[in-house]
């Protein structure tokens, strides 16, 4: 009898070590199924809705900024219902806010980079912000994709932001990080980067986050 008690105090002990390893298995592997974190500095965020937000991933409803209106409506090409499922570069090429910078994009053969990253935040400078540059300027930019090419990836996270994830981060490094880092202040429509301001923000693709701005950010001036 003494002995029957043993062999069982025994697979008792060998139960809950197996129930424990499986425990430890299903969290590793429920861990490795999870958003990642927002930077590497930050702990993984501990409830579903904090980790929706850490991913920068947003809805139609999260969309803000005065110019948002301008975008067509309903399913139309260029609609935040059109452009929500297609990549960043292709969703961009039928916003009509943004045909400049997608011909920039085009110039310099990032179209691919851009639509292949697996979550970026891209500021996206309107139509007008390149106006502001000249049509000669342009011209000669988009004859040199290899000065073009870095102005661009200073607008461009290899990290995707919502704005709340902007408000926090404070201060972020582009693709181009010989640029200097781009500086988040205020928020929601008060938001600016490097002074730049939200026309409209959080507009969801399926890689992307992308903030339209008003100007054209230039890399080395906020170092």
């Amino acid at each position: 009898m003494r002995n029957l008690r043993i062999a069982g105090i025994g697979l008792t002990a060998a139960a809950a070590l197996t129930l424990t390893a499986c425990s430890g298995s299903d969290t590793a592997s429920s861990g490795s199924s999870s958003a990642p974190a927002p930077t590497s500095s930050m702990a993984a965020p501990s409830s579903s809705a904090d980790s929706a937000a850490s991913t920068g991933v947003t809805t139609n409803a999260d969309v803000f900024g005065p110019a948002c209106s301008q975008l067509p409506q309903g399913s139309a090409p260029g609609s935040l219902d059109s452009m929500g499922p297609q990549p960043v570069a292709s969703a961009a090429s039928t916003n009509p806010l943004l045909t400049k910078l997608v011909a920039a994009v085009k110039a310099t053969n990032l179209v691919d980079t851009l639509n292949s990253a697996p979550a970026i935040t891209v500021f996206a400078p309107a139509d007008p912000a390149f106006a502001a540059l000249g049509d000669a300027k342009f011209a000669e930019l988009a004859g040199k994709p290899a000065e073009l090419s870095p102005i661009l990836q200073y607008h461009v996270v290899g990290k995707r932001y919502d704005a709340k994830g902007l408000e926090s981060a404070g201060t972020l490094d582009s693709l181009n990080a010989a640029g200097g880092p781009l500086k988040i202040e205020g928020s929601g429509e008060s938001m600016t980067v490097n002074g730049a301001k939200i026309l409209c923000g959080n507009i969801p693709t399926k890689n992307a986050t992308v903030f339209v701005i008003d100007k054209v950010l230039t890399p080395g001036t906020n170092k």
